[in-house]
């Protein structure tokens, strides 16, 4: 055998090792990741409600290496059902973890209701929130610009750099264009009412739903309206933030990833993105 034929014979073998290899490392993370999920489907209180087949096949592709880009993550639900804490709960539960280990640029947040149109002149003619609320439905989709804000996220999945908006939600309905600088992250999160409607659904890897029952969001709704002075408009815009949502957002459910529990204990959340950043430590040989 020559020298040339050898060498290729090396190599060949050297890349069905690594291919093996490949294999059962990804056969390893998906074994791992179903025990994760059915022990917190089948605990007192899971955090979930539903999860689809494929979703342990996605995450292991990101966990392996397989899929070599930036994942991006979309969490929908109804006003006052709890997206936003878990998004917050998810994003400084990985970022404590990266801090610690001192791991740049791991997870960033486009927050949807920063995409709002500027409605600040609208409130001034108003003469308040409340008033101009009275007359603005700001629980439809035409209420954002979404092609905007999937642009941003189709920027930062190529690993560009995006000045996102930002919105006043203290009750001046202004919009503050090019305001944040974001760099790209190995994980992209975002949430708001509209994150799984057709506009922009298809900008997440990961589809999440946040499910709540109705006196436990209407609760939650009158604290926040009182936080941003609404007044004696608060019934009205709550029976409108209801209606709409029965059209625009509640049937987004069904194209949903995972659905979540609203109610569920925030500390259950935490531990079980724990439990799946030590398997990702694992499997990357981060001590």
């Amino acid at each position: 055998m020559t020298g040339t034929m050898i060498s290729e014979t090396v190599k060949s073998s050297e890349k069905k090792t690594q291919k093996f290899y490949g294999s059962q490392n990804i056969i390893y993370i998906k074994d791992r990741l179903h025990k994760l999920f059915k022990d917190e489907i089948n605990s007192p209180n899971s955090i979930f409600i539903k999860v689809n087949d494929d979703v342990i096949n996605k995450i292991a592709s990101f966990i392996s290496g397989e899929t070599k880009r930036s994942c991006s993550v979309g969490i929908a639900g109804e006003t006052a059902s709890g997206k936003s804490t878990v998004a917050y709960d998810v994003i400084n539960k990985i970022q404590d973890f990266a801090q610690s280990r001192n791991l740049s640029n791991i997870i960033t947040r486009i927050n949807i209701d920063d995409y709002y149109y500027d409605r600040s002149e609208m409130v001034k003619e108003a003469g308040s929130f409340a008033e101009f609320a009275k007359h603005y439905d700001l629980d439809i989709p035409e209420a954002l610009e979404l092609e905007l804000m999937k642009e941003h996220m189709s920027r930062l999945l190529k690993g560009e750099e995006v000045y996102l908006p930002k919105y006043d939600m203290s009750g001046t309905a202004k919009r503050y264009d090019n305001y944040t600088l974001v760099k790209p992250a190995s994980i992209i999160i975002s949430e708001g009412l509209f994150a799984l409607t057709d506009k922009i659904r298809d900008a997440f890897d990961f589809k999440i739903y946040v499910d709540v029952s109705v006196h436990v969001q209407k609760e939650r709704f009158y604290i926040r309206a009182a936080e941003r002075d609404l007044g004696d408009s608060t019934e009205e815009v709550y029976k409108n933030a209801s209606r709409k949502a029965q059209i625009y957002v509640h049937p987004t459910m069904k194209k949903a990833d995972i659905i979540l529990s609203g109610e569920a204990n925030r500390d259950d959340y935490k531990r079980f993105i724990s439990d799946l950043i030590s398997l990702i430590c694992e499997v990357k040989g981060i001590e």
